[in-house]
């Protein structure tokens, strides 16, 4: 009598079902029935087979404690500058050793609400309203100065900025020849205030929670193209300033995990 190949494959999963047959892996796996799966038994046992999982935080401090309390010989961070983010890999192991990659710490730091006020505010324009409502929101960060250089007091240069007016005059050129005549127009806009416009303002804060104190320059400038006045602030030195921060990170972290972590500028992808 000849079985059919259901008939075959049925007798192969009995066998199998009644064998078990485990693998040699180092988490316990068995061969199991319906075309053979591998499953693994790992969450039948009292623990797991290796430590693995992923700690997250936006806390310099608080990740750099971690990476010395793991007191991984061999760990292995990758800092993305851009991203003020770092993500230390545990058992990354090597091209001889390669490990399963899976247990790290990620660290994205977040801009503290002062610096988010300074990086949405650069080269955006808005009203009067809204910057003079922006100096009085953040007055504790904020010195105002002059064109001379001169401090000018918060109250004043909010005023300053609500009061600007816009003033427009035109000059005419007119010459006669014998056999031409030529006219030209130039038209000036000037804006002004009763109260001092402010020239410039320094913004003091905290970037990222754990850096230090910064000072952010912006160059106030008045657009009279329009009905109405549009305000501009410039912020002087922003790359070179998202440069320095972005070294600062890195060499603050590495004081954070002392000799416990290697860390490389960059990203790496353990797929």
């Amino acid at each position: 009598m000849s079985l059919t190949k259901e008939a075959l494959q049925l007798v192969n999963d009995n066998a199998l079902a009644a064998a078990g047959k485990p693998l040699e892996t180092n988490t316990p796996t068995v061969l199991v029935p319906e075309s053979v799966q591998v499953i693994s038994l790992e969450h039948y046992q009292v623990g797991r087979s290796r430590f693995r999982g992923t700690y997250s935080t936006d806390s310099l401090a608080d990740f750099g404690g971690y990476v010395v309390d793991r007191n991984g010989a061999l760990a292995q961070g990758f800092v993305d500058q851009k991203a003020m983010a770092c993500k230390v890999f545990f058992n990354l192991g090597d091209e001889n050793a390669p490990g399963h990659a899976d247990d790290t710490a990620v660290l994205k730091l977040l801009p503290t609400a002062a610096f988010q006020a300074v990086t949405t505010i650069g080269g955006k324009a808005i009203s009067q309203k809204d910057l003079s409502d922006w100096i009085e929101d953040w007055s504790l960060n904020l010195k105002v100065f002059d064109q001379a250089g001169e401090e000018v007091k918060l109250a004043k240069a909010i005023a300053g900025v609500r009061n600007i007016t816009v003033k427009g005059t035109t000059e005419s050129d007119h010459s006669v020849g014998e056999t031409r005549s030529s006219r030209s127009a130039m038209e000036q806009i000037e804006a002004s205030s009763k109260d001092t416009i402010p020239a410039n303002l320094v913004f003091t804060t905290v970037p990222y929670e754990g850096l230090s104190v910064r000072d952010f320059t912006f160059r106030l400038s008045v657009i009279t193209s329009g009905s109405q006045p549009v305000l501009k602030l410039r912020w002087i030195g922003e790359e070179v300033q998202r440069e320095e921060i972005a070294q600062e990170f890195k060499g603050v972290l590495q004081l954070l995990v002392q000799d416990k972590a290697t860390l490389r500028l960059g990203n790496f992808d353990a797929r």
